[in-house]
């Protein structure tokens, strides 16, 4: 993903001439640039240097698809609940300049890990703007009630991504068996989100597994225990990404982009949800 505070315009060509393609069609309008390459290519990272922005950051392609189902515009004001190490914050200022974008992360050292990101990638004119927080996500329910347009929960999960392609099997024998313990605080971040936006507000809730308890029956939970809220069809976001992604047909309540030969990205749960009232 292009920076776009740093003038990237020469990485763009020399990506374009190793063979890479931009995964937003041109006809998106959005700011946001991402490339992809269609066989295994290495992309070294970039080293922070003090008093200059970083050009690219390297990410799974399928996480831009929370950021793209939330449609952020010019003005919004925007909450990013969980969101180191903060790959999805700066796609969000990719694609748009909000009037607010409030990062917050309740893990002490993800949190400093998020601070870094923005920092390598954010230019301090948009310090106004961007706000970063330590806090546990389901205050801001009760703490900024309303004060939000729009929510990203890219929520604590399972994280099936890191174990299936660690080679470390007992790693997922470990998250299997925490795996039961996160439903319940995904259920109350999202309630937390919903509450922390305005009445006719969007909330996008992500996770990266393959876990159905997780994914559709969170959001199945919330729509049952709260009428007013409305799912919001991701038809047209698959549809345009159907090229590049492979996505599980059996997935209710969302989007589930599933690894795939030839197509590693994923897994990316996405399930997009308006405020009614």
């Amino acid at each position: 993903m292009l920076n776009r505070f740093a003038a990237p315009q020469d990485v763009r060509e020399q990506l374009l001439l190793q063979g890479f393609s931009n995964l937003l069609p041109r006809s998106s309008g959005s700011s946001l640039q991402c490339f992809v390459h269609r066989s295994p290519v290495h992309v070294p990272s970039q080293r922070h240097q003090a008093g200059q922005l970083k050009q690219y950051y390297l990410l799974n392609a399928a996480s831009l698809l929370p950021v793209l189902a939330l449609d952020v515009r010019e003005g919004d004001r925007v909450l990013d609940l969980c969101s180191a190490p903060g790959g999805k914050a700066l796609a969000i200022l990719q694609s748009a300049t909000p009037g607010v974008l409030h990062c917050n992360e309740l893990d002490a050292h993800r949190h400093e890990w998020l601070v870094k990101t923005l920092e390598s990638f954010v230019p301090q004119t948009l310090s106004d703007v961007l706000k970063v927080s330590n806090l546990d996500g389901r205050l801001f329910g009760k703490i900024e009630a309303g004060a939000y347009d729009k929510v990203l929960l890219d929520a604590p999960c399972s994280n099936d991504r890191s174990w299936l392609f660690s080679g470390r099997p007992q790693h997922g024998a470990l998250w299997l068996r925490e795996r039961a313990k996160l439903p319940e605080l995904q259920k109350d971040l999202l309630r937390s989100a919903l509450e922390a936006v305005v009445p006719g507000g969007l909330v996008v809730y992500s996770t990266c597994t393959l876990s159905r308890a997780e994914n559709s029956e969170v959001v199945q939970d919330i729509l049952s225990s709260c009428p007013n809220i409305e799912l919001q069809e991701l038809n047209e976001l698959a549809l345009s990404f159907a090229h590049h992604f492979t996505f599980d047909p059996n997935t209710p309540f969302g989007l589930l982009v599933v690894p795939d030969y030839g197509r590693t990205w994923g897994p990316m749960f996405v399930s997009k949800l308006k405020k009614l009232c």
